[in-house]
C-alpha cells in the first residue's frame, strides 16, 4: 500500500487550514491525501434515542472530529470537503472516510501507514502561536510518524517571502525551513525530514542549536570569559560535524547553523516568524500512561507562528 498523507478532519477554521496545508504538501511529495472525519460513539441511553435530531449531533461533535457546518447550517460531508479540496488542488488524490472511534486513538493508529499526519490546532488570539487541543497533543505524543500542527488562518502566502512590494504571495520563494537540533542526541530522522522539506521547497534550512555551560564552570564565568568563548566554539564545531554529512546529501540547500548559550525553545519561537515550516523532534516514550513530548516540543507547539512538525525518534 504505497504511503499517504492523512488530514484529522473537523468543522473547525484550524482543520479547514490544515487539510489546505496537507494537500500542498501531498503535491510537493507527490502522494495521495486522506481525509479521516472521527466520530465518537454515542452513549449507550443517546444512542437508544429514537428522535436524536440533526443539531444535536453537530452540538456533540463540534469540538471533536465532526463534518463541517455551511453557513446555511447543512452539514458539509466528508466528501463534500474532499471535493473542494480537489477542485482547489488539481492533480492531488483525495480521499475521505468516517471512523468511528476516540479521535487520538484513531488519528495515531492511523498514522502507523501514512508518510505524516497534519492536525489543526487552535491559534492563540493576539499574538501568533497556537493552542493545541487534548486530541492534538495525545497523537503528537503517540504516533510514531511526522505530526504537522497547522494554526487557523495559516494561508499558501504565508510560507513564502514577501513580492518585491511588500504584498504576502504564494508565487515568491518559500521562507527557510526551521529545524531544532540537540547535538548531544542528535537523531537522523528529524534531520533528514528538515533538510527533505527544504529541498522539496527548493529553499535554505536554518538549524538552531542551544546549549548551556556545564554546572562546574558556572561560578568561574564572570572571571573567565575565555571559558565560554571556548565551550561556544567547541558546540558550534559539533553542530558543523553533525550537519557535514546532511550538507553532502542535499548539497542544493542552503544551510545557515546558529549554535548559541541558552534555551532553544524561545529562539526557534522567535525564528518561526520567518520560516515556512519548523521541525522538532520528540524522543518516543511507549509508557500508555500520561502525554510527554517534551519541553521544547510543547513550548514551539503552543507558540510557534508557522506550522510545526514534530518528528518522533528513538
Amino acid at each position: 500500500m504505497p504511503r499517504t498523507i492523512i488530514i484529522g478532519l473537523d468543522d473547525s477554521a484550524e482543520s479547514r487550514a490544515a487539510a489546505e496545508w496537507a494537500a500542498r504538501e501531498a503535491k510537493l511529495r507527490g502522494l495521495p491525501l486522506r481525509l479521516i472525519e472521527v466520530r465518537e460513539p454515542l452513549p449507550e441511553p443517546v444512542a437508544r434515542a429514537p428522535f436524536l435530531g440533526a443539531e444535536t449531533g453537530r452540538q456533540r461533535n463540534g469540538s471533536g472530529a465532526a463534518g463541517a457546518s455551511s453557513a446555511d447550517g447543512r452539514g458539509t460531508t466528508t466528501e463534500e470537503a474532499a471535493a473542494g479540496l480537489r477542485l482547489r488542488h488539481p492533480g492531488v488524490e483525495v480521499t475521505a472516510e468516517q471512523v468511528t472511534g476516540r479521535p487520538h486513538e484513531v488519528l495515531a493508529k492511523a498514522a502507523e501507514d501514512a508518510e505524516l499526519i497534519v492536525l489543526g490546532s487552535r491559534g492563540l488570539s493576539g499574538f501568533a502561536g497556537f493552542l493545541v487541543g487534548s486530541v492534538g497533543l495525545a497523537v503528537v505524543a503517540r504516533a510514531e510518524r511526522p505530526v504537522v500542527l497547522v494554526r487557523a488562518g495559516e494561508q499558501a502566502a504565508d510560507e513564502h517571502e514577501p513580492d518585491p512590494t511588500g504584498i504576502p504571495s504564494a508565487a515568491t520563494r518559500y521562507r527557510p525551513v526551521l529545524l531544532g537540533v540537540d547535538v548531544d542526541r542528535p537523531d537522523d530522522a528529524v534531520i533528514r525530514f528538515a533538510f527533505a522539506e527544504a529541498a522539496r521547497r527548493g529553499t535554505g534550512l536554518r538549524v538552531l542549536h542551544g546549549w548551556n555551560l556545564p554546572p562546574y564552570y558556572v561560578h568561574g564565568l564572570p572571571a573567565d570569559p575565555e571559558v565560554y568563548r571556548a565551550v561556544a566554539d567547541q558546540q558550534a564545531a559539533t553542530l558543523a560535524k553533525t550537519l557535514s554529512p546532511w550538507r553532502a546529501e542535499f548539497e542544493d540547500v542552503d544551510v545557515v547553523e546558529e549554535s548559541f548559550g541558552g534555551s532553544p525553545s524561545i529562539r526557534l519561537i522567535e525564528a518561526s516568524r520567518e520560516a515556512s515550516l519548523v521541525v522538532v523532534g520528540r524522543r518516543v516514550r511507549r509508557n500508555p500512561f500520561g502525554i510527554r513530548i517534551g519541553p521544547i516540543a510543547h513550548a514551539v507547539l503552543h507558540h510557534s507562528a508557522a506550522p510545526v512538525a514534530v518528528v518522533a525518534h528513538d
